[in-house]
């Protein structure tokens, strides 16, 4: 079923977008953020319902989020919403898929969470093919304020945060034309790969820690 609703989703954008980048990652980037937002709901839902609580996993998924949205914010600024029928296909999709992982999260996690991995691996595919056949051409294009805001000049805490993989400040990209910005999209998309397939190890629920917290900071 996992794979079925990712291929469901990689077709379509396939088919509809093949010569369309801008547009295909402005709806790539609506919909991969959903699945963050049902880990969330759900997260929130167990808390207040007093079944358990999970800080550390409440930040990285925010985090996660966080990263997704500033993705969007740049296809945005490139022009990738320009058009009404896509900002309509990408915000329905991304509707229907929030609903279908949020099920899927309260029943199993490690499959909501095995779904994400698999959408991000598309994502890093994706954005690596296009940085190989469009590399000149990106290398003349300047970078996008909000993508110098995010990844260069702005408060690095929450791009920190859902790196799991690694302590903070270690990886920090460097922003001097379009083409390094989608060097960091591409490899925070595997960052999140590296997170979903951490998410379902058997011990996750014990192990997963904030890169933040002081026990793996310390690492």
């Amino acid at each position: 079923m996992i794979k079925a609703l990712v291929g469901i989703l990689v077709f379509v954008i396939n088919t509809v977008y093949k010569n369309r980048p801008y547009p295909r990652f402005y709806v790539l980037e609506t919909v991969a953020r959903v699945p963050y937002f049902s880990y969330l709901s759900v997260l929130h839902l167990y808390e207040t319902l007093g079944w358990w609580r999970k800080v550390d996993w409440l930040k990285v998924h925010f985090a996660e989020s966080w990263n997704e949205l500033h993705h969007l914010l740049i296809m945005e600024e490139l022009g990738g919403s320009q058009q009404w029928v896509d900002r309509f296909l990408a915000r329905h999709v991304a509707l229907l898929y929030y609903w279908i992982i949020v099920a899927i999260y309260a029943i199993n996690p490690r499959a909501a969470y095995h779904f994400m991995e698999l959408v991000e691996e598309h994502a890093y595919a994706s954005y690596d093919k296009f940085l190989q056949s469009k590399e000149a051409a990106l290398k003349q294009e300047p970078a996008p304020q909000v993508a110098i805001s995010y990844y260069r000049d702005g408060d690095l805490y929450m791009f920190d945060e859902f790196q799991t993989s690694h302590p903070p400040t270690e990886r920090r990209p460097q922003i001097k034309n379009l083409y390094d910005v989608f060097v960091a999209i591409r490899d925070d998309e595997m960052e999140h790969v590296k997170t979903m397939a951490a998410c379902q190890q058997p011990d996750a629920q014990l192990t997963l820690q904030s890169p933040h917290t002081p026990a793996f900071a310390a690492k």
